[in-house]
């Protein structure tokens, strides 16, 4: 039973920005004996971002709502996520995450709706920004970047040991450039925090979650009447679910849908929308893969194709299980615990040939 509302943070950002990350860095700073749940949101379909994060805090509850539709305007399976995860987990503080490429206000008017008003206490709402893609017109100009820093309570530069002409504080030429573009966006009254990971969370960044959503009442507006309670148990909505294809929300994470595996063993899904294209592929559990191979398949896709804009992955290797992030030349690498499958997606600008990277995937197979 509920007693009290759950203080909820929507952390957003483009593509790449390091918001995974940063929940990863949040997660360890939970206090003891409390419960923290995570829902992310991913623009593919075949779910990785559960398995970067790589909980396995007992007080730690993810679940994955996968292909983009967090940010719909329909509603139905955002709120059938946040009532099954609430219900499972029957958390003290709740980390939503939505897709890189979406716009997180359709899930704040969900949040805002009356009938969550004694369930969730919404608060600040950070959008996290890497200052270099501000020379990107891919970025600057793109729409849902530029809405995502309108919604945001409190905005928090990543990455910044990676680009330490930053500088903030001492007032550097990319500091500079992010206060010149903010306000041409109308939004120097927003809260800026610098937030390195080699640093860890800090203090304040750490208390701006504790603020509450300032604009809360004003994303709901009118709108908010359209969505009604749901519960998670009914044949209708379960009905309604499967008539809009939205099977998959009701699996406990991306992680655990059924895939139907091919001869080959693995599956291919694909996304597409907001100008930007996605390719997954899973591969059953059995499947090893050579990790030096991989590695060089990895560094042969990011330099080979200048539309790619994301690659991550979850690989059973012979050295271990990998987990791969890249964004835009940044590439992160760690040694992950646990994995259920191989799971490996590429999200572009155009599309690319996915028999031709499927083959080289597979060619990295150990025979």
């Amino acid at each position: 039973m509920i007693v009290k509302a759950i203080p909820t943070n929507i952390i957003t950002g483009f593509l790449g920005v390091g918001k995974t990350s940063l929940i990863k860095q949040l997660l360890k700073t939970k206090p003891e004996g409390e419960t923290w749940a995570v829902l992310v949101n991913e623009f593919g379909e075949v779910g990785i971002d559960a398995g970067l994060m790589d909980a396995s805090n007992s007080g730690v509850q993810i679940r994955e709502v996968a292909g983009g539709c967090m940010c719909c305007a329909a509603g139905v399976p955002t709120q059938v996520a946040i009532n099954q995860l609430i219900a499972r987990a029957k958390p003290d503080r709740l980390l939503i995450e939505p897709t890189g490429l979406g716009h997180p206000n359709e899930i704040i008017k969900v949040l805002s709706a009356p009938h969550y008003q004694n369930v969730i206490s919404l608060r600040s709402t950070l959008c996290l920004i890497d200052a270099r893609k501000l020379r990107d017109e891919r970025y600057r100009g793109h729409d849902n970047f530029i809405q995502q820093l309108h919604v945001a309570d409190v905005i928090v530069t990543t990455k910044t040991d990676l680009y330490p002409e930053f500088e903030a504080a001492q007032g550097g030429q990319l500091a500079e450039e992010l206060t010149q573009y903010l306000n041409e966006l109308q939004l120097s009254d927003t809260s800026v925090m610098e937030h390195s990971a080699l640093q860890g969370i800090s203090t304040s960044l750490l208390e701006s979650l504790k603020l509450p959503r300032r604009q809360a009442t004003k994303a709901s507006g009118s709108q908010s009447a359209v969505f009604k309670p749901v519960n998670s148990s009914s044949s209708l909505l379960r009905h309604t679910a499967d008539t809009l294809g939205l099977q998959g929300i009701f699996a406990e994470s991306a992680s655990e849908q059924g895939f139907r595996f091919d001869a080959r063993g693995l599956v291919r899904k694909h996304n597409q929308g907001e100008g930007c294209f996605s390719c997954g592929w899973v591969f059953e559990p059995m499947q090893e893969f050579d990790f030096d191979k991989l590695m060089q398949f990895i560094s042969a896709q990011t330099q080979g194709h200048s539309a790619l804009l994301r690659l991550k992955a979850v690989m059973i290797t012979s050295d271990g299980i990998a987990g791969i992030n890249w964004s835009d030349g940044d590439m992160a690498l760690t040694e992950l615990d646990d994995s259920l499958d191989s799971r490996l997606e590429m999200i572009a600008t155009q599309e690319i040939n996915w028999d031709e990277v499927e083959q080289g995937l597979i060619g990295c197979l150990v025979a």
